[in-house]
Parts: C-alpha cells; sequence; structure tokens
C-alpha cells in the first residue's frame, strides 16, 4: 500500500472514530507539513522564535484529539494552514505583550499574495485584513489562507473549495488587490 491510499484510509478510520489514527497519519504528512512551515517562517521577518519542527509540533498538539472530519490529504491541509496561521497570530500576539508593541511578528508577502508589496507585514495586522476580508468575501479570504499558510496549488485550492484553478487565480488576485490596500492603511 502506497502512502496515499494509507493516508485515504487513517483519514476515514479518524472520521470513524478510531483515536490512533491521528498518530498514525501526522508521519505520513509530517514533511509537507514541515516544508510548509518553513516556507511560513522563511517568509516572517527577523526576530521570531519559531522553527519549522516547533511550528509542526505546536500544529500537533493543536490537532491531536481534536475528532477532525477530513476527507481527503488536500482537506487536511487546508485544516492545518488555518491552525498554523492561527499559532502564527497567537506567537506575534504573544511577542507583542512581551514587548508592548515592539517586537511584533514580521511576515513578507511575496508574489503568492501581494508581489508588489515587499515590506515586511505584521502577522496581527495580516490577521486582522484577513478578517476583514473574510467578512466581505470568505472564499477569497479561504484561497489566501490555504495558499498562503497552507501552501497548497490552485490545483488543490480548486478541489477543496469546489471551484475551478480560474476561479481561485482570480481569487487571489483581487484578495492581493485589496489586501494591499487594507495593509497600507492600517
Amino acid at each position: 500500500m502506497d502512502d496515499r491510499s494509507d493516508l485515504t484510509s487513517l483519514l476515514t478510520a479518524l472520521r470513524s472514530g478510531d483515536t490512533g489514527a491521528f498518530d498514525r497519519l501526522f508521519p505520513l504528512v509530517y514533511a509537507e507539513l514541515h516544508r510548509i512551515a518553513s516556507g511560513q517562517l522563511r517568509r516572517e521577518g527577523a526576530g521570531h522564535s519559531l522553527q519549522p519542527t516547533l511550528l509542526v509540533h505546536e500544529l500537533y498538539l493543536r490537532l491531536a484529539g481534536q475528532g477532525l472530519d477530513v476527507h481527503d490529504r488536500t482537506h487536511f491541509l487546508g485544516v492545518a494552514a488555518r491552525v498554523m496561521r492561527r499559532i502564527l497570530v497567537d506567537a506575534a500576539r504573544t511577542r507583542r505583550a512581551m514587548k508592548r508593541g515592539g517586537g511584533e511578528v514580521r511576515v513578507t508577502l511575496t508574489s503568492d499574495i501581494a508581489s508588489p508589496l515587499v515590506d515586511p507585514v505584521d502577522a496581527l495586522s495580516l490577521d486582522l485584513a484577513l478578517s476583514r476580508l473574510e467578512d466581505l468575501d470568505a472564499r477569497q479570504a479561504r484561497v489566501v489562507e490555504l495558499s498562503y499558510f497552507g501552501g497548497l496549488t490552485y490545483p488543490e485550492i480548486g478541489a477543496l473549495l469546489d471551484v475551478s484553478e480560474a476561479t481561485v487565480d482570480r481569487d487571489l488576485r483581487h484578495a492581493r488587490a485589496w489586501l494591499r490596500r487594507e495593509l497600507t492603511t492600517l
């Protein structure tokens, strides 16, 4: 049996209530989660204390025992993307509280999100802007989250959200423009 079919059977077991399925599932996606975490942390400015391994381990702790209802690899990575976003925002809040505003975690928006915006953006401002975008267009906010925080490809995002790759591309372009405007006014 290959990793894909192992993953599918473990996700089925997880949905059925097998409490040990998550512990058997995580090693199958660990390398991909570590790659995503590495990408996330590379985009952040200097001064953050998280390392990719720590981010993935924190993700594990937050997901373990949650009774996840995920259907496939892409759906699992989408859930992981949302949790990674929360972890990064929580870390930024902690740093800000410790430094009284002087220790924001900086996130550099790459061409995947805001190509002309090259200055680092603090994670809290990005989270606030994404929350505002979610109020206006939940799908665009979700596409940004899956692409930026989850590292998913256009086909993966399209499959997860049941939209075409062209729609994913259009949503990301619109979201980039909106985020660029929003982040320059914060």
